[in-house]
């Protein structure tokens, strides 16, 4: 079995890059809100072990 290169279309290959940068930009926004995440998931856990004990 050969494997042939297609060649993309100019506009392909733009929505192409265009959705990659996209993607990338995300990734890296829920990087950077996932340390925030993880501290109020604590802060929860917290707060209802407190309740727990005080109840």
């Amino acid at each position: 079995m050969v494997w042939t290169v297609q060649r993309l279309d100019p506009d392909r290959s733009r929505r192409r890059l265009q959705l990659l940068a996209e993607l990338a930009s995300a990734k890296s926004v829920r990087d950077r809100e996932r340390p925030r995440q993880q501290h109020d998931e604590r802060l929860r856990e917290l707060i209802a072990m407190r309740r727990r004990l005080a109840g």
